[in-house]
């Protein structure tokens, strides 16, 4: 067809049709067999389409649809184009073929007098007392309509019962004439109005499309949109430049197109919001999930939880009873053969694994934990920020990060991916379960890694703010000492000379009268209950600690209860260097 015009067809015909499925197949192969594109919908209650190709194979289609019992003298609205308006063919059953969703309206049976375009031309020439009434959606009419024209605000043909409904009641007794792009629509809207006491109405007979064809643009400011790659056609039916905007589908003017908020593919004037503005949307819908979420916490029925068991290079041709020995000392070697014993360790092919499976670095094992009631957690999750690199996150407290021991579902991470599926998260660093306040999550591994190096270099300002028991003797004091590696009693950490270098700067900000002191703790190092075992260290523990108790002891518990007193311990401030725009980025915990 390269070099000929392109012959559009836009026709539609209420008229009871039987065999629909047959009737769509046949189609289907008649139009790519004439190489036509465009759209077909069938309905119980007629025939809409808008088809393009060349002259012969729409007549071809026009000869076959003539054939059906209703449609003999079927016709429609032609007109040409230079390039081909659709990209592909379909042909759809659908219930109708304008949504209207009222029962009731059977056009098919009775529609509203149609008034010809020349007589409605000839009515607003003579100056007539008529209402002229634009059935059409809101973006339709952003590009033109009939000067005068009473315009429902409504955004789809669904929302135009509601309209008519909150029209004037005056409007009942006058002369209203009704139109669209081709008349199809106010083959409902008529109907509906007269159910509704609308005593004259009339619709414009082919819409707006046969009004310029047959009297050009009196009386019409603008152009005419249209539903296909055209967009907008002026009162000669030729195309316009108009364009539509990809992300809200708003028609676009010439003058709009120079805009600078317009950004083809992207945004245009009617959809550009400054990044803070999408931010707070973003954020609304994020935590409006979460908050559902988290409303029946996903770990308060039984379920069965699977956790991997990581074979590091240093494990490779263990066994995996010495594998699990050495990475959770503090699990009885009674309780791991138990454990092996029903069969709880399987490999990712399903094959069980028992103590002595030699294992090979890479390898996972997955440790099957039987159907339990996990313990409840503290609920009000916030979200403080959420861009296309990081989300900082308000962790209220006990509330674990990921799973371990007795949680499996109910942790910040599970709740945070079934909010943000089926992306999900990565956290930057963590928090103790018992210490509420900012963490930092990144949206991609290469995200993750960038913001994890600005942690590794200190160049991250970790602030806690803590309340310990009794006043110490100095204003500031630096803490260097090592802490252990491995775990010890509930799961906790010890000071080691041998463990990993640690380093927490400590501050008083307030001396409580009651015997307590408000510090502001600057972490310089990452290690497992660090803050919690230095202070423990000095002979300052925290406030509410289940573990590092006042007494010098350990306590038999690491995580607290959702009801129990809180731990009086929180990631206060956090300040770095954002791994996109590379500015400084600073949070402070509100609560």
């Amino acid at each position: 067809m390269t070099g000929e015009m392109v012959t559009n067809l836009a026709a539609y015909r209420f008229v009871g049709l039987t065999g629909l499925k047959e009737l769509r197949e046949e189609l289907i192969l008649l139009c790519k067999g004439a190489e036509l594109k465009g759209t077909i919908l069938l309905s119980v209650e007629g025939i809409n389409l808008f088809i393009a190709g060349s002259a012969e194979g729409i007549s071809k289609l026009l000869g076959r649809l003539r054939e059906i019992p209703g449609l003999e003298d079927f016709e429609g609205k032609i007109s040409e184009s230079e390039d081909q308006p659709f990209r592909r063919m379909l042909v759809r059953i659908k219930k109708e073929i304008i949504s209207f969703g009222v029962e009731g309206v059977e056009p098919g049976k009775r529609t509203s007098p149609k008034l010809a375009a020349k007589e409605l031309k000839r009515w607003l020439d003579e100056g007539k007392k008529i209402t002229l009434l634009d059935t059409r959606n809101d973006y339709e009419v952003k590009l033109g309509t009939f000067k005068g024209a009473v315009v429902p605000d409504i955004r789809t043909f669904r929302e135009f019962p509601n309209a008519v409904r909150e029209l004037p009641e005056t409007m009942k007794d006058e002369t209203v004439v009704m139109f669209c792009t081709g008349g199809i629509r106010c083959e409902k809207a008529g109907p509906f109005m007269e159910m509704e006491g609308f005593k004259n109405i009339y619709q414009l007979d082919g819409g707006i499309l046969k009004y310029f064809e047959e009297c050009g643009g009196d009386h019409y400011d603008g152009e005419c949109f249209v539903f296909d790659q055209r967009v907008g056609v002026d009162p000669a039916l030729q195309e316009t430049d108009t364009t539509v905007c990809y992300a809200c589908q708003t028609p676009l003017s010439a003058a709009d197109q120079e805009d600078v908020r317009y950004v083809a593919g992207k945004t245009c004037p009617y959809c550009f919001k400054p990044e803070p503005e999408k931010m707070a949307e973003r954020i609304a819908a994020a935590q409006a999930k979460l908050d559902a979420v988290c409303a029946v916490s996903p770990g308060s029925f039984p379920q069965e939880n699977r956790r991997p068991v990581n074979i590091v290079a240093k494990y490779d041709r263990w066994m995996l009873g010495n594998v699990l020995r050495d990475q959770f000392p503090q699990v009885s070697l009674e309780e791991w053969e138990k454990r092996c014993t029903e069969n709880r360790f399987v490999s990712y092919g399903g094959n069980v694994r028992g103590m002595d499976y030699i294992v090979r670095a890479g390898e996972r094992i997955l440790q099957i934990f039987p159907p339990e009631v996990e313990p409840e957690v503290a609920k009000g999750i916030r979200i403080v920020w959420d861009d296309e690199a990081l989300v900082v996150i308000e962790k209220p407290a006990p509330l674990p990060m990921h799973a371990s021991g007795r949680y499996h579902r109910n942790t910040l991470q599970h709740l945070l991916n079934l909010v943000y599926e089926p992306k999900f998260l990565r956290p930057v660093h963590r928090l103790d379960a018992n210490t509420r306040g900012l963490v930092l999550f990144a949206r991609t591994r290469h995200y993750c890694r960038l913001l994890q190096r600005q942690f590794l270099d200190s160049k991250v300002e970790k602030i806690y703010r803590v309340q310990v028991q009794g006043h110490p003797a100095w204003e500031r004091k630096i803490c260097e000492s090592a802490i252990s590696t491995e775990p010890c009693g509930p799961g906790g950490r010890v000071v080691d000379e041998k463990g990993l270098a640690a380093r927490t700067d400590f501050k008083v900000m307030e001396r409580q009268a009651y015997g307590t002191t408000w510090l502001e703790a600057r972490l310089y190092s990452g290690r497992t209950n660090q803050i919690r075992v230095h202070l423990w260290e000095m002979g300052f523990p925290v406030v509410g600690d289940p573990c590092y108790l006042p007494c010098g002891k350990m306590g038999a518990k690491q995580t607290l209860d959702v009801n129990d007193a809180p731990m009086h311990l929180e990631s206060w401030k956090l300040i770095f260097t954002h791994p996109v725009s590379g500015k400084k980025m600073e949070f402070e915990n509100t609560k």
